[in-house]
């Protein structure tokens, strides 16, 4: 059976001249002073507060960066890069494009950037595209990458698993302050974690561990005559095997694959 790849296209936004690596690098949450070109990272861009705005993958080359908007609104980081960037950072944003990306469905798999109008190579170009629904069943599973419902405008890199992507020795970027409260003592109000039930439940469905709050679902799914999905789930509630939906629902609860905590 041929190994399933993820093959999609993603807005992309080309950074030109010498400083776009310093430029990403005070505007995202990664530290890019190690990456070499070529090579893929990916970052998040947060509010002031360090409310996730954006997933991005970067690469650099000798001449700028490429930056692919992997979860979020692109027009709002082009936008947002746009109204910083100044004539001492020796920076041009280029016009929003495309581009390809493709990975393979599996924890930790390699990811390429193909040309257009290029052959893949191999390994590639002996696996199979994988169709939407099998897509959003292994996003499901994964917690990867966060959807609409999961990156909402009111949630932190932490809460979603995101560690990775957050570096706690860089200098100042945008959102650092609240990162590093948070990794170092504060803690989350909430993490990601998978559900599943046999009673079709929906996004935004409030639910509970006898009788008290207990989380928010935020992704949804009907697969094999059963429903699965994401939700946020309180810190007080995370040791529990099971919630509850509204009506008497029995949901299983479960940590995401790619989650990571702040001491991973």
């Amino acid at each position: 059976m041929s190994r399933l790849f993820w093959d999609a296209t993603f807005p992309r936004l080309r950074l030109s001249g010498g400083g776009a690596c310093q430029f990403l690098q005070g505007q995202t949450s990664a530290d890019l002073n190690a990456l070499q070109p070529g090579d893929l990272l990916q970052t998040c861009w947060l509010t002031a507060t360090g409310r996730l705005r954006a997933l991005l993958e970067v690469r650099l080359d000798t001449d700028g960066a490429d930056v692919i908007v992997l979860a979020g609104d692109a027009a709002a980081v082009h936008a947002g890069f746009d109204q910083v960037i100044f004539p001492a950072d020796r920076v041009r944003l280029q016009p929003l494009a495309e581009g390809r990306r493709l990975q393979w469905l599996e924890p930790d798999a390699a990811v390429i950037w193909p040309e257009p109008d290029v052959a893949l190579p191999e390994p590639w170009v002996l696996g199979k595209p994988a169709n939407a629904a099998a897509l959003e069943r292994r996003r499901l599973q994964s917690g990867f990458p966060p959807g609409p419902g999961e990156l909402n405008g009111e949630t932190n890199p932490l809460e979603l698993g995101l560690v990775a992507r957050i570096s706690t020795e860089k200098g100042c970027y945008l959102g650092q302050e609240t990162m590093a409260k948070l990794i170092g003592k504060a803690g989350v109000k909430q993490e990601l974690r998978c559900w599943s039930c046999r009673s079709p439940l929906s996004r935004a469905t409030k639910l509970t561990l006898k009788g008290e709050r207990a989380g928010v679902i935020t992704s949804a799914l009907e697969h094999d005559n059963s429903w699965i999905g994401l939700a946020l789930v309180r810190r007080q509630c995370l040791a529990s095997e099971t919630l509850e939906g509204p009506n008497g629902e029995l949901l299983q609860i479960s940590r995401p694959e790619a989650f990571q905590d702040p001491d991973v």
